[in-house]
């Protein structure tokens, strides 16, 4: 039976900050179990959104480390962007992937409003699903004033009192928000035209708070020169993208302004995107027949499939993915003669330090396996960076980004690999000498993966515009591949 699967979706008020927003993925990246699938930073609403999967107790866990980051690096006294916000972490869903229920998701929020509240002294607001009072379910009506509002409004108004957390605003973090929500898609669509007003609008006339669309939050703003009407679909089941995007082009027409383009921040589940085609073919039962999916279904998540694509043209899974499964061999290896050393007589005395050893190794194996995914993804980012045409002034920064993510995951298999090695030898010396040579072979596996690992940060570390950005991170890997 498949593990349990939450989706986390923190949003800070920091899109601009290159260090800021790399110190909040690493946070959380490093926790064991958890996923980063994707991370959108706005500089013009300066703010970023990180999507995350991971069993409960590891979201939890994530998103604490992440508002740790936040709390100690973003000051809102200072921050300016076209998003309304009232937190350097401004909100934190909760939303259930696979084997949990709402329900448990609401106790995930509960749980993580507690201890931000106790351990940062930031106070924190249940929203959504996880509202203790009908007014608290919208985000708006929470973040009403937004940081400066409730700066003056906690601990003087009663209707302001947080459900966790100090009765007074946090002076630099601000306050949060936290709850459980359904899957929300945050979408934006882009007018031909340059009058907010226009944006302002079509967004007052859509919205479900105006009489407008069941389950859509809508409002206009100015970015780049461009009008935009930015929203939140609460329930894509209810009011799907495309009839969001129907109904705002059909506002504009009758303005005599049409629509350029449509964003997606974030993530979106992909019935949203097959729906929209669905309804333009009228073919209701095209799930029923795509390719693709009857492909993955007939192959399933095999080693096989993963070492053809490895052998494939495709420049994706590539070196670091193949060092990240190196570690992750290894910690297999390591956890083996770990239970082949448990409960056995004549290693009576090693007991206790082999269940310590099989209890890091699974934590190892968990985390540079999810690793082996994301350096290919990562890797998908450079590639899409260097995709933007050269004379675009946001090139060279998107490519530095880019390249300065990919640099940070083989970091992460580095420092799993090196601790691998460390048990495996230590494993050798005191575990079943029957199954010695396995130790033997991890830690070579392990040596493998830690080389590995530190020529992909050189790489990119030497692609960087100035590879003086990534002189951290170069210092690092460097560190570990003489340990």
């Amino acid at each position: 039976m498949a593990a349990a699967l939450v989706e986390c979706v923190p949003n800070f008020s920091d899109g601009r900050n290159q260090a800021v927003l790399d110190a909040l993925r690493e946070a959380i990246a490093r926790v064991p179990g958890v996923r980063l699938l994707d991370t959108q930073a706005d500089a013009s609403h300066h703010r970023s959104v990180f999507t995350l999967v991971a069993p409960p107790d590891a979201a939890v866990e994530a998103a604490f480390r992440a508002m740790q980051v936040a709390t100690a690096r973003i000051d809102l006294t200072t921050h300016r962007g076209e998003h309304p916000r009232m937190g350097a972490t401004d909100v934190v869903p909760f939303v259930p992937v696979r084997g949990v229920t709402m329900d448990d998701c609401v106790q995930l929020a509960r749980q993580l409003a507690e201890r931000v509240g106790r351990e940062l002294a930031i106070p924190v607001f249940l929203y959504a699903r996880a509202a203790t009072r009908p007014e608290r379910e919208r985000l708006p009506d929470i973040r009403k004033g937004e940081f400066e509002g409730l700066r003056e409004r906690i601990g003087t108004d009663p209707a302001a009192d947080p459900d966790f957390g100090p009765k007074r605003i946090h002076p630099t973090a601000g306050a949060t928000a936290i709850g459980a929500r359904p899957f929300l898609v945050a979408y934006n669509i882009y007018l031909d035209a340059t009058d907010v007003g226009l944006a302002k609008a079509i967004a007052k006339r859509i919205r479900t708070s105006s009489g407008g669309l069941p389950a859509v939050q809508a409002s206009g703003f100015l970015v780049d020169g461009q009008a935009q009407v930015s929203m939140n679909l609460l329930d894509i089941d209810v009011t799907p993208p495309a009839a969001v995007f129907a109904a705002v082009e059909a506002e504009a027409r009758a303005r005599g302004v049409g629509v350029v383009r449509s964003e997606v921040v974030g993530l979106i589940p992909e019935r949203a995107v097959l729906g929209a085609g669905a309804a333009l073919l009228k073919l209701p039962d095209a799930a029923d027949h795509l390719l693709e999916a009857k492909i993955r279904e007939a192959e399933g998540p095999t080693l096989d499939a993963w070492i053809e694509e490895l052998a494939g043209v495709a420049p994706v899974p590539g070196g670091g993915s193949a060092a990240a499964l190196a570690g992750t061999l290894a910690a297999a290896l390591v956890a083996m003669v770990s239970r082949l050393t448990i409960g056995r007589k004549a290693y009576a005395p090693a007991d206790g330090r082999a269940r310590e050893i099989l209890a890091e190794a699974e934590s190892l194996r968990a985390e540079l396996r999810r690793l082996v995914d994301d350096d290919a993804a990562a890797y998908g980012r450079v590639s899409a960076a260097y995709k933007i045409p050269k004379d675009d002034p946001r090139r060279i920064g998107a490519v530095d980004e880019a390249l300065r993510g990919a640099a940070i995951t083989p970091i992460a298999v580095a420092r799993g690999a090196g601790r691998v090695i460390a048990l495996a030898r230590e494993l050798g010396d005191i575990g079943n000498k029957n199954a010695r040579s396995d130790a033997k072979v991890a830690e070579q596996l392990a040596r493998a993966a830690l080389a590995g690992a530190v020529e992909n940060v050189r790489v990119n570390v030497a692609a960087l515009s100035d590879p003086a950005q990534g002189g951290d991170l170069l210092e690092e890997a460097e560190r570990l591949g003489r340990d």
